[in-house]
């Protein structure tokens, strides 16, 4: 294979691996400047014209496009097939250098008909294996850095709602066949799919394994079933005796297969985000089993192009809500797509300690984090689900651990299950803006930015449904929360955390809730004041000599009824003796 490939960590207890860079999406630039930024060769391109253009529509005119260019450029091109998109996939014919795609697109960048073009690049699943039941499952609800989710079940199990999980396919399994309907492979490619065959409607996964030296790796890998344990988070079938449970337990699975031996091309998952979502595809049958929910536990390198951005942006103005991993490469999230591409929710790893995972990519296109696993300290610590015990081919069906931003993603998607059941008008964006603003402060240190904290299951279904109480508790109302750390220095000035309430009409409540969550070794040194938007302050916490107990994690009730609700609230925190230190790890606002 010689398609511009994109390398992406696969998480195990033991090993990390970094992605090389994937190029961005070139527009407007000169052939050097395109050959520097041109990762790997590639084999195809991607070609969206602008509206009006007889390339946009006519697939003779874009074959005709493509020799045209082929000729200038003194290569051979071909157009290949119409993407769901409207994008023109163009094969570059024999292998090429880099210098040469590059010379390949500086052509189609001089045409002003032409909106973009970008190679077609590799995605690989983010995570790697490892065994069964609920009692393990402690990122469902575990106190300290579980999702909460039981909660969250009195109100909602997914019923009604399919999720599209966009990965290796599914690999039958008993506690997950209930729920699985029809989904399609989308591999075009016989050599990564596998399969003895291109794209069909079996989503079958035959397995993802490859031999020492292939797929760009040193050292050969067993096959993944990843797509089956993504799967088995979300919704495996639960109150059966049996195996884990699943999230959205009522919900289905769709499978749309589009990674496959050495991963997948952006091309076919364009095709799968826009299938999946109930968009047309040519040559393709139309999806029966449109997602409300999609899930890409998958990525690479680089910037988003305008390609993939295309396929997210339709999906999207369809309804569909699409969540995507961060990324496992210990880095800033802007550097990984799809998760820094626009109108996704990105998700960052947490352990069980409730930090983030030590591999999860971070930083400011992290829209929330969920439980991922940490199996450093322990397989046991790694996220619990459904696989099969082939080495190569499936064999019998089986359960193991695994870590990766692949596996908190699901999390977030069967959360979106559970949510689209409980209320089914909201929109994708009123999603995110739920998610985020019923998130609680990380249990755990983040460094580096984690979004608006770790997802909170039972509060984000009641908010959004209009419902309290239930196992698990949780508070009626809109959260609005900061999990940015602040440090306390010893015996010092005070420090503020900031909060922007808006979208609230009125004032506040007569019993405003404020939860606190403050790391310090002897909370008697502190004194605590909510602050509102035009600086009034209400005390919260005085300090007293003789508490000497650490950490301040509660929750505080204020009569705030004389405050407008919309504004700058900040809690004030000071330390007014010698010894100890602090931090503030995140506090909230609910109304």
């Amino acid at each position: 294979m010689s398609v511009a490939a994109v390398s992406v960590a696969l998480v195990a207890a033991t090993t990390t691996s970094v992605a090389v860079a994937q190029e961005p999406a070139l527009q407007g630039v000169t052939p050097d400047a395109a050959a520097q930024a041109v990762a790997a060769p590639a084999e195809r391109l991607i070609v969206g014209y602008k509206s009006g253009a007889a390339e946009a529509t006519s697939n003779k005119a874009a074959d005709a496009d493509a020799a045209a260019k082929g000729k200038e450029a003194g290569e051979s091109l071909d157009f290949q097939r119409r993407l769901g998109t409207g994008a023109a996939l163009v094969d570059l014919g024999d292998k090429l250098s880099k210098t040469d795609v590059a010379d390949v697109i500086a052509e189609y960048q001089a045409d002003p008909q032409v909106a973009y073009v970008v190679p077609d690049r590799i995605k690989k699943p983010m995570a790697d294996p490892n065994d069964t039941e609920y009692a393990k499952q402690w990122d469902l609800f575990e106190s300290t850095a579980g999702m909460r989710v039981p909660g969250a079940w009195s109100t909602s199990t997914g019923a009604g709602v399919t999720v599209a999980v966009i990965d290796t396919g599914y690999v039958t399994h008993s506690d997950v066949a209930a729920n699985i309907v029809g989904g399609y492979d989308f591999i075009s490619d016989p050599a990564m799919s596998v399969d003895g065959d291109g794209r069909d409607s079996n989503p079958a996964d035959p397995g993802d394994w490859y031999a020492a030296g292939e797929c760009e790796q040193p050292e050969g890998s067993s096959s993944s079933w990843h797509g089956t344990h993504v799967a088995g988070t979300i919704a495996a079938v639960t109150n059966n005796n049996k195996g884990v449970a699943g999230i959205a337990y009522n919900a289905k699975i769709s499978p749309v297969r589009a990674l496959g031996k050495c991963g997948g091309t952006d091309s076919d998952i364009i095709d799968a985000i826009t299938w999946a979502s109930g968009g047309t595809v040519p040559g393709i049958p139309a999806n029966t089993n449109v997602a409300k929910v999609i899930n890409m536990s998958l990525g690479g390198g680089g910037a988003c192009s305008a390609a993939t951005q295309s396929a997210i942006t339709g999906a999207v103005n369809r309804g569909t809500t699409v969540v995507v991993a961060a990324g496992n490469e210990n880095l800033n999230a802007s550097t990984s797509n799809p998760a820094n591409c626009n109108n996704v929710i990105t998700v960052a790893a947490t352990g069980r300690t409730g930090a983030r995972a030590s591999y999860s990519n971070f930083g400011s296109m992290v829209d929330i984090s969920a439980p991922g696993g940490e199996m450093r300290t322990g397989d046991a610590n790694g996220i619990l689900s459904t696989l099969n015990s082939g080495a190569k081919t499936p064999s019998t069906e089986s359960y193991a651990y695994y870590q990766g931003t692949s596996m908190a993603t699901p999390h977030i998607a069967g959360l979106v299950a559970l949510m689209k059941s409980a209320n089914s008008s909201l929109t994708p964006a009123q999603i995110e803006t739920a998610i985020k603003n019923n998130a609680r402060p990380l249990p755990g240190s983040c460094s580096g930015g984690c979004g608006a904290g770790l997802a909170d299951a039972t509060k984000t279904v009641q908010a959004v449904s209009g419902t309290s109480g239930g196992t698990g508790g949780g508070t009626t109302g809109t959260v609005f929360s900061s999990s940015t750390g602040v440090s306390i220095p010893d015996n010092g000035s005070a420090v503020e955390s900031s909060i922007a309430v808006s979208g609230r009409s009125g004032n506040a409540p007569s019993a405003l809730k404020v939860g606190v969550d403050i790391t310090h070794t002897y909370r008697g040194d502190l004194v605590i004041t909510l602050v509102a938007p035009d600086g009034t302050t209400y005390p919260l916490k005085a300090s007293s000599t003789s508490d000497s107990a650490a950490d301040v994690n509660t929750t505080y009730t204020v009569d705030a009824s004389s405050e407008a609700a919309n504004g700058t609230w900040k809690l004030r925190v000071q330390d007014v003796a010698s010894s100890d230190t602090g931090r503030i790890n995140g506090w909230k606002l609910t109304f």
